[in-house]
């Protein structure tokens, strides 16, 4: 079993009750560590951290004094960090020509200019070493519709992350991205609650279903822990999502509409 006793690691992107970045929040802690969980709501954070023995800190990533300041405040408060990860993201789904600009600067904000400001910040808190983690998406490999924006700023942000691993690596970091697919998780909820949509995901998942926050927060223990000799790689916890494609269009309105369809045969 992975041991994280005496580690320090800050988690970003937290503040969402039962979301990604709480769930890796709590595997990390049980697994020993001691977890700064950081976001922009408080009362959430406050929860999150107390029920892990952690710390919290409130940041707005796409705000680089917040993101300096998170760091500066992990080391005040436990002397080191030896684990930073970036659990944050905007499931912005807009076609190419319906985007506004106020949009597509806050998204490239959040997730392209936010990456940089957590990286340059962590590397810098990591002396001697740790290891950086940022959660992309299997779109940026298999590509769906009405999400250009989004895809282009994950593809920024493990493009940052290849770049770290690379020059900071002499410095004992090690740099990696955890890439999702369809996954359960507060973001999606209302998109699951959708009859018949997950379906037509589920039959391109080689290992026959969407993810869990679970998978990726199990996955981001064996990462972030030492035993792990690997950087600047690009891990698809996808279920092999990779080895097919996401559904076109009218292959998920097909599989909603038969859903729905024997939805009202039943009566229900």
């Amino acid at each position: 079993m992975t041991n994280l006793s005496g580690k320090v690691a800050v988690v970003i992107g937290a503040a969402g009750e039962n979301n990604m970045g709480q769930h890796i929040a709590r595997t990390l802690a049980d697994a020993g560590a001691k977890v700064v969980v950081a976001g922009r709501k408080a009362e959430p954070l406050k929860a999150c951290a107390g029920a892990i023995a952690g710390d919290w800190a409130l940041c707005d990533l796409s705000k680089k004094a917040d993101v300096e300041a998170l760091a500066t405040t992990a080391l005040d408060r436990h002397g080191k960090v030896d684990i930073a990860i970036n659990a944050t993201g905007w499931g912005l789904l807009k076609g190419l020509h319906e985007i506004t600009e106020e949009e597509l600067d806050q998204i490239i904000a959040l997730q392209l200019k936010g990456v940089h400001y957590f990286l340059s910040a962590f590397v810098r808190a990591m002396p001697h070493g740790g290891s950086l983690i940022q959660i992309s998406s299997a779109t940026t490999q298999c590509v769906i519709d009405d999400h250009a924006a989004y895809i282009a700023t994950k593809a920024g942000s493990e493009a940052l992350i290849r770049c770290v691993a690379n020059q900071y690596g002499p410095q004992g970091i090690r740099a990696n991205v955890l890439s999702p697919g369809f996954t359960y998780s507060p973001m999606t909820e209302q998109s699951f609650a959708v009859p018949g949509l997950a379906d037509a995901f589920i039959k391109e998942y080689p290992l026959g279903r969407v993810g869990t926050s679970e998978d990726i927060a199990k996955a981001a223990l064996w990462v972030v822990s030492d035993d792990c000799f690997m950087s600047g790689q690009n891990l698809q916890i996808n279920g092999g999502l990779t080895l097919r494609r996401n559904p076109r269009p009218n292959e998920i309105q097909a599989a909603v509409g038969a859903a729905m369809a024997a939805l009202q045969a039943s009566g229900n």
